[in-house]
């Protein structure tokens, strides 16, 4: 899926920023993550379908540990992302253990 914001390219001609995007099972926890998800980044499309939340953005989407925190209500690790987790479209351009980030590398 393309998005119509245009990005500049090396001859400076404008083109289509890609959507990313992650499709999370859906539960309690995964509830808290989408809320999270949702206050730290701009310009989301959510569906949510019977069993499974999928998120889009153009260009780059933040998973924030301290977001997620305050939604949960306890400590939570980045890691456990990968427990929600049923597919992703992008690169996971940073994890670490404040802040998980997916983006499209060119």
């Amino acid at each position: 899926m393309t998005d119509t914001h245009p990005a500049p390219t090396r001859t400076g001609a404008a083109r289509p920023v890609r959507n990313v995007g992650v499709d999370l099972q859906e539960n309690e926890d995964t509830r808290a993550l989408v809320e999270a998800i949702e206050s730290v980044n701009d310009g989301l499309t959510v569906l949510r379908l019977p069993g499974l939340v999928k998120i889009q953005r153009p260009g780059r989407l933040v998973i924030s540990r301290e977001s997620v925190e305050e939604r949960l209500g306890r400590p939570w690790e980045t890691h456990e992302f990968q427990l929600a987790i049923v597919s992703y479209s992008g690169h996971f351009a940073e994890w670490d253990d404040d802040e998980i980030v997916i983006a499209w590398e060119h």
